[in-house]
């Protein structure tokens, strides 16, 4: 990757009034309150294993944490807007309290639950459908001026994997991300962070094509977040686990910060900073991080 064209896309975006410039990359910490997240360890559905998460995460250098109460994993089981709610703003609530500075990111495709968890005190959107499964979520995003996580998807998560067919994965992922992000603009959208879609739709060797091309996004100057962390793609792969693919996440991570990741959401903070000290370390120089 050349260093110089890194730095040239737009990487500030505008939280809850605090800028944040991500010309140097940033950990999104996971935190799901559902009982069937694809990895156990990343559920949290009490306040206080809520809170003991997001501490350790935040100590460990975490720049963002990630609330999901809608488990997105291939074939979960829907559930309602109410029920996503419900398991969502005691998390926010109680995070927005113990630990004021944090910006909390909404896993969520629905924008009432978005709206509903911003006004309790989140920060930004995160949603795995890009707006294709809430006709409200772009004028809401507009509405409440809030940054924007689009991400690539087909259909929904009960049959997304049904849908992983492409002539062309990545100019197909890229023709998507141009029309969506022309369409937020047109609203007044300021702030849109672009997401691949690692593993949503798509089949492993989908996802290994998309992040062999992922610098190509550059041309989209906009930042861009690689959600890898322990996906099936790493340990489909190796013939394990979710539970024992940290370190094929740690390697991938390290790629896709090579291709211009500007976000890594894992579920592994401490692991993903370290990636990034030594990123840093050798595109910048020892002594200049």
């Amino acid at each position: 990757m050349d260093k110089d064209t890194f730095f040239r896309k737009k990487t500030t975006i505008n939280a809850g009034g605090k800028l944040i410039d991500m010309a140097l990359p940033k950990v999104m910490g996971i935190i799901n309150t559902t009982p069937d997240s694809f990895f156990a360890d990343s559920r949290k559905m009490e306040v206080d294993a809520i809170l003991q998460q997001a501490g350790k995460m935040l100590n460990e250098g975490a720049d963002f944490l990630d609330i999901g109460a809608y488990s997105s994993r291939p074939g979960a089981a829907d559930i309602s807007a109410q029920e996503e709610t419900d398991r969502l703003l005691p998390a926010v609530e109680a995070i927005v309290k113990d630990y004021p500075e944090a910006i909390i990111s909404i896993d969520t495709f629905r924008a009432n639950v978005a709206e509903t968890a911003i006004k309790a005190g989140a920060h930004i959107i995160n949603d795995i459908s890009g707006g294709g499964l809430d006709d409200d979520m772009f004028s809401t995003v507009a509405r409440l001026q809030v940054p924007y996580i689009l991400m690539h998807m087909k259909g929904n998560p009960q049959n997304m994997q049904a849908l992983a067919e492409y002539d062309d994965v990545f100019g197909e992922v890229y023709d998507y991300f141009v029309k969506k992000i022309y369409a937020l603009k047109q609203l007044g959208v300021h702030d849109v962070i672009i997401d691949p879609g690692f593993g949503f739709a798509k089949k492993p060797e989908h996802s290994y094509a998309l992040m062999n091309r992922m610098q190509e996004l550059e041309r989209l100057q906009l930042p861009v977040l690689a959600g890898i962390s322990r996906k099936k793609m790493i340990y489909g792969l190796l013939g394990t686990t979710a539970a024992e693919a940290l370190n094929g996440t740690t390697a991938l991570n390290t790629i896709a910060l090579m291709k211009g990741a500007n976000i890594l959401r894992v579920h592994d903070v401490k692991a993903a900073v370290e990636a990034i000290t030594i990123f840093k370390a050798t595109t910048l120089g020892y002594n200049n991080i």
